[in-house]
C-alpha cells in the first residue's frame, strides 16, 4: 500500500512524484451519458502512508464537500511524503439534486460493502470498497448533520481503540463522540478491513458554516502533520480547548408541536433545569420552556423553526470525560 512505487487505481498507473485525476465512473444515465466522479491523487517522490479523504456520501452534506474542496484548493493534499487521495463527492447524484439518497432511494451509507450486481447505490459502494479503499492506510471521512439539525464539530470513533483515540485527539475537534459502527456503513466496512477511519461531523445539511469548515480543515492538517506528510509552508495551530469525550448522550424531544426557537448555542455546557429554548404557537397563547434534563454539553441543535411533537430538538451529553480523565 504505502510504499508502492506505482499506484494502480481504477485502471490508471500513478508513479511516485506524480499527480493525477482519475475518473470514478458511477453509472450511465438513461441518455447513455456517463456520470464520473473525479478522484484527485497527489503523490510525493518520497514513499509514505496513503491517506484517503472523502466526503459527500450523502448528497445534501455540502459542508463536508467544502472541507475537502478547501484541502485541495489550498494544496494541503500535496504531501511531503506518501500519497493523498481525495474523493470530494461520492454521491454525485444526490449532490446534483441536493438529496441525501441515491436515485434508487437508498442511503449509500447503509449498503456497504456493496454488491457488484446490486442496486445502483450498492454498486457504487462495491466499487469504492474494492478499487479505492484497499490503497488507504487511513481514511478521513467528512459528514454534516441532517434534517436541519446542526451538529457541533465532532469526531466519531468506537470506544476502546487506542489508535483511533490518539488520532481523534490529534485532529482536535471540540468533541470526540463514542458511537458504535452502524451495520453496512462505510465506517464499519473500514473497521472490518482494519483500516482506521475518523468520521468528522459538523454543521447541517444544505449549509456551509465557516467555523465548522475551519475545524475540519485544521483537523486534517494536524493529522497530516502528525504523519509527517504536511507541506512545510502550512502552519499547524493547536485547538483552543481540550477535547470533550462524550461517552453517553440522549436526545431531548419536543413535548409539543409548534414554532421553535433555541436560546442556547451549540457547544454550550448547561446545568440541569436550564432553559434551552421555547415552543410557541402562532397565536401568542402558548409558550413552553424546554429545559435541560441533566448537566451536560449541547452538541446538536435543531434549527428548524417549525417542529412536531416527538421531534429531536437537542442532543445533550449525559456522561463525559476530559483529556485528563481519559
Amino acid at each position: 500500500m504505502s510504499d508502492k512505487k506505482i499506484l494502480e487505481i481504477l485502471g490508471e498507473s500513478v508513479p511516485l512524484g506524480k499527480s493525477a485525476i482519475v475518473n470514478f465512473e458511477v453509472a450511465k444515465l438513461h441518455t447513455q451519458n456517463s456520470i464520473q466522479v473525479p478522484i484527485i491523487i497527489e503523490r510525493s517522490k518520497k514513499p509514505g502512508p496513503t491517506v484517503l479523504i472523502t466526503a459527500g456520501i450523502h448528497g445534501d452534506e455540502v459542508n463536508g464537500v467544502e472541507i475537502v474542496r478547501q484541502i485541495i484548493a489550498k494544496g494541503i493534499n500535496k504531501p511531503k511524503k506518501g500519497t493523498i487521495i481525495c474523493l470530494p463527492v461520492i454521491n454525485v447524484f444526490g449532490f446534483i439534486h441536493m438529496d441525501r439518497e441515491f436515485p434508487d432511494g437508498r442511503d449509500l451509507n447503509r449498503v456497504f460493502p456493496g454488491i457488484q450486481g446490486g442496486s445502483l447505490a450498492s454498486r457504487v459502494a462495491f466499487k469504492l470498497v474494492t478499487e479505492v479503499l484497499p490503497h488507504a492506510d487511513l481514511v478521513l471521512d467528512f459528514h454534516t448533520g441532517g434534517s436541519g439539525r446542526f451538529n457541533a464539530a465532532q469526531v466519531r470513533i468506537v470506544e476502546n481503540d487506542p489508535k483511533l483515540k490518539e488520532l481523534a485527539e490529534i485532529f482536535g475537534a471540540p468533541f470526540i463522540y463514542y458511537s458504535k459502527n452502524l451495520n453496512k456503513s462505510f465506517r464499519n466496512t473500514c473497521y472490518k478491513l482494519n483500516i482506521p477511519i475518523l468520521l468528522f461531523e459538523g454543521g447541517k445539511s444544505f449549509h456551509i458554516d465557516s467555523n465548522i469548515t475551519n475545524t475540519g480543515v485544521n483537523g486534517a492538517k494536524r493529522i497530516l502533520n502528525h504523519l509527517q506528510m504536511l507541506g512545510s509552508k502550512f502552519k499547524v495551530s493547536q485547538p483552543k480547548k481540550s477535547c470533550i469525550y462524550v461517552s453517553e448522550s440522549k436526545w431531548i424531544r419536543a413535548k409539543f408541536s409548534g414554532m421553535f426557537k433555541s436560546t442556547v448555542s451549540i457547544n454550550s455546557e448547561v446545568k440541569k433545569g436550564a432553559i434551552l429554548g421555547h415552543i410557541t404557537d402562532p397565536y401568542g397563547s402558548f409558550n413552553h420552556f424546554v429545559k435541560a434534563p441533566n448537566d451536560g454539553y449541547i452538541f446538536n441543535v435543531n434549527e428548524s423553526p417549525i417542529i412536531y411533537q416527538g421531534d429531536a430538538i437537542f442532543h445533550i451529553s449525559t456522561n463525559v470525560e476530559t483529556d485528563a480523565e481519559s
